[in-house]
């Protein structure tokens, strides 16, 4: 049995954990379907410890304390969704916990993952039960109890793993939503997930996620040695014909002194890829065909040793003189600016035409990592920057990007884009700090949210028979109401408006509604709300046929 782990091992546990949820992100997902189609639990635990694997990859033999504080800092800047900073948070726990340790014990193990909940648990203002959350904190205080009696790191994660499945399975009798839906909670299942991999990579049966055919988006140099190079120079040239000469004999002639050779050929001219030892050769043949144009010559052996200890390679590109970067902090042209999340190009014109600097493209089953959210922070020319998420879970994303930035940020916690754009109604830009936050925090009350998506699967919820595909309309965060005909909830939420006495209604149509049914949308409100002003805007948004704000 596996005493303690190293650094070596930590990080091969995190790869197998990532590959592990990966397999069953899906799996993970369609637990948190209900009844919105909003499950992405699982692919934002995925993305986020997936950056984790990113940064370690380029660690060569990191210490146990280099790997931890690796993988959490990673994680935090990753973190995608509720269930993401959690993940982040819960490592960051593992960094505070092996500080300083070359080998890590089961009582180290337990530690690390108890100061993760004790940091989750901080960061989460109120703690629901039935949750992720949960699902750690029994696993943390059952394995710290274990660790007492075998110090084993191997035992102490088999006894962590133990636990959290047993308070995985309570997990649906202790959450009201989960319980209507029958299911366990989707981050609590991720977690166990997460560990289960890491013990299985303890167990040297490391998880790797199935090859799917697709193309990476960039390769893995470092997976690579340079004895795969046969050839040193990537050599690329442009010939501008000057006879009728035949090139075969020069493909021949490049064939035999290189490799990876490609040419290209019209009447006019032909482009040369070729892999080659002796590129000025290729290049003074190629002249008995024409007169060189463009050449490029880049040396694929000092390019692998900088890909693969993480460094930016050299390139043509750098024998050109640089334009001036953009500075990754953006200095202050003003005091106060604004970002924004939202998906739509009509919702992003509409933050723009109200002020907002920055809109960050993200939303319900897209969100944001709090990366995306520092960046578009840095780039806002302010001293001050309001951040406006429009979706409850990404709130805790934007939270973490507050102390990341050396701008002052202030988070607006608005759970929907019909807040986010109350929100901005009041911001004052040459306003006080302190007035615009109390302005824009309490605007969020004023405006009453509507949405009609769909059902994401069966279910039975408040009294409503939900079958897969349905319309689904939403009261602010209430279910209203549930039909196969859009037409009929419209009437119904334009009803409710009308009872309610609101005197402002928006509705944004989305990306599957076409400016015609949209028309009759906004004439159902203007019909029972006669005294109401109604505006109609394409918002372009997905998941939701309509966002409507009434005020």
């Amino acid at each position: 049995m596996r005493q303690t782990i190293d650094g070596a091992a930590f990080r091969r546990m995190i790869f197998s954990a990532a590959a592990s949820i990966e397999i069953h992100k899906q799996q993970i997902n369609e637990l948190n379907v209900f009844p919105v189609p909003d499950g992405d639990t699982g692919t934002n635990m995925s993305m986020t410890i997936g950056t984790a694997c990113a940064d370690l990859r380029k660690l060569d033999a990191p210490t146990l304390t280099r790997a931890a504080d690796t993988t959490a800092s990673a994680l935090l800047r990753g973190a995608r969704g509720n269930s993401g900073v959690i993940l982040s948070l819960l490592f960051r726990g593992f960094a505070k916990a092996l500080k300083g340790k070359s080998e890590g014990s089961g009582a180290d193990f337990a530690a690390a993952l108890n100061a993760g909940v004790d940091a989750a648990y901080k960061a989460v203002m109120k703690p629901a039960e039935g949750t992720i959350l949960t699902v750690s904190r029994l696993s943390g205080k059952h394995a710290a109890a274990e660790a007492e009696e075998n110090d084993a790191v191997e035992y102490v994660m088999e006894q962590a793993i133990s636990a959290a499945k047993a308070a995985l399975a309570e997990t649906v009798h202790q959450n009201p939503v989960l319980e209507k839906a029958g299911v366990i909670d989707a981050g609590g299942m991720g977690f166990v997930i997460i560990l289960e991999g890491m013990l299985s990579s303890l167990r040297g049966q490391d998880v790797t996620a199935p090859e799917t055919g697709a193309p990476q988006q960039a390769a893995d140099f470092a997976a690579l040695t340079d004895e795969e190079i046969t050839f040193t120079f990537d050599t690329v040239f442009i010939v501008r014909k000057t006879s009728d000469l035949p090139i075969t004999a020069f493909r021949n002639y490049l064939d035999s002194i290189g490799d990876s050779l490609v040419i290209g050929e019209d009447d006019d001219m032909f482009k040369v890829h070729v892999h080659t030892d002796i590129p000025g050769a290729a290049l003074t043949e190629a002249q008995k065909y024409g007169t060189l144009e463009l050449a490029k010559i880049e040396n694929m052996r000092t390019q692998y040793e900088d890909m693969a200890a993480g460094r930016k390679t050299q390139s043509v590109d750098d024998l050109e003189a640089p334009a001036p970067a953009a500075p990754a902090v953006a200095p202050p042209e003003k005091n106060l600016g604004v970002v924004t999340v939202c998906a739509g190009e009509g919702l992003a014109a509409a933050f723009r035409d109200l002020g907002v600097d920055g809109v960050i493209e993200g939303g319900q089953t897209m969100n944001p990592s709090t990366e995306d959210i520092l960046r578009e922070i840095n780039r806002t020319p302010a001293k001050v920057v309001f951040v406006l998420p429009n979706n409850k879970n990404i709130i805790m994303a934007a939270e973490q990007a507050v102390p990341l930035s050396e701008k002052q940020v202030i988070v607006i916690p608005s759970k929907t884009v019909p807040q986010g754009i109350t929100a901005m109604l009041s911001f004052e830009p040459e306003g006080a700090v302190e007035d615009n936050t109390a302005a824009m925090t309490n605007a969020l009350s004023t405006v009453t949210t509507m949405q009609i998506t769909y059902a994401a699967r069966n279910s039975d919820y408040d009294g409503y028979e939900i079958h897969k595909g349905d319309y689904l309309a939403l009261y602010g965060s209430s279910l209203f109401g549930t039909d196969k005909n859009i037409e009929k909830l419209l009437n119904d939420l334009a009803l409710r408006v009308a009872q309610d006495q609101k005197e402002f209604i928006t509705i944004f149509y989305g990306q599957d509604i076409d400016e015609k049914k949209a028309k009759k949308a906004a004439a159902i409100f203007s019909k029972r709300c006669p005294e109401a002003e109604v505006n109609l805007l394409s918002g372009g948004q997905p998941v939701y046929y309509y966002l409507i704000s009434a005020e």
